[in-house]
């Protein structure tokens, strides 16, 4: 099927969520978004926007949700594929999770200049390409890999450490919120958010029922 208009430059967040509500299918939306120009400061620098990665057919079993696209991403157009994406094949692995049954995601498809924080306005524009996804994609779970993606699904004021404690129901899904890979590389293989990470993914191995874990 054809792209939908994408949207225009400086488009409002609101002209992005009615487009990407739009997309009948993953195909459709994942064109339309691609040529998205709502964010002037991101498409002027991007080398590709980074829509996600989802399994080849059916039903993810999990979708992993991220802050942006760094660097590797951005060449590459596919999310998750640098040394953060390398630690979370690895980690998957070891918690009995296969990555190609996964969907992989980020809240903004864009890499921010210099792998800066998203901005506000950025988010805002975005938004609507996430909810979307996760109405195609159904996910049963959906883990929210750091804190930018954790105020995300849950507000401003959320606290990683706090919010990691229990799941939280998110339009009729399990949220799990855990670290984002790249803190756990930047506290080294012996940090606790790397040893954290680790066992967040392995209970929601054990919830999604692809392991009997301890």
């Amino acid at each position: 099927m054809a792209a939908l208009r994408p949207p225009r430059l400086d488009a409002a967040p609101d002209e992005v969520a009615r487009i990407a509500a739009a997309a009948p299918d993953w195909a459709t939306l994942a064109a339309t978004a691609r040529s998205c120009v709502a964010c002037p400061e991101l498409a002027a620098v991007r080398q590709h926007v980074v829509v996600g990665d989802v399994p080849a057919s059916g039903r993810p079993l999990v979708a992993f949700v991220g802050e942006a696209p760094g660097a590797t991403e951005d060449e590459t157009g596919r999310p998750f594929v640098g040394r953060s994406g390398a630690l979370l094949d690895q980690l998957l692995a070891e918690a009995g999770l296969d990555r190609a049954e996964c969907a992989v995601l980020n809240v903004v498809k864009c890499r921010p200049p210099g792998n800066r924080t998203p901005k506000a306005p950025e988010v805002a524009r975005c938004s609507g390409w996430l909810h979307r996804q996760i109405d195609l994609l159904d996910p049963p779970a959906i883990v929210a890999l750091g804190l930018s993606a954790a105020k995300w699904f849950l507000g401003p004021k959320t606290v990683l450490g706090r919010a990691r404690e229990h799941p939280h129901p998110w339009n009729g899904r399990g949220l799990y919120v855990t670290y984002h890979p790249s803190a756990a590389i930047r506290f080294g293989p012996n940090g606790a958010p790397r040893a954290a990470l680790a066992a967040d993914l392995r209970q929601v191995a054990h919830l999604v029922g692809k392991r009997d874990l301890p």
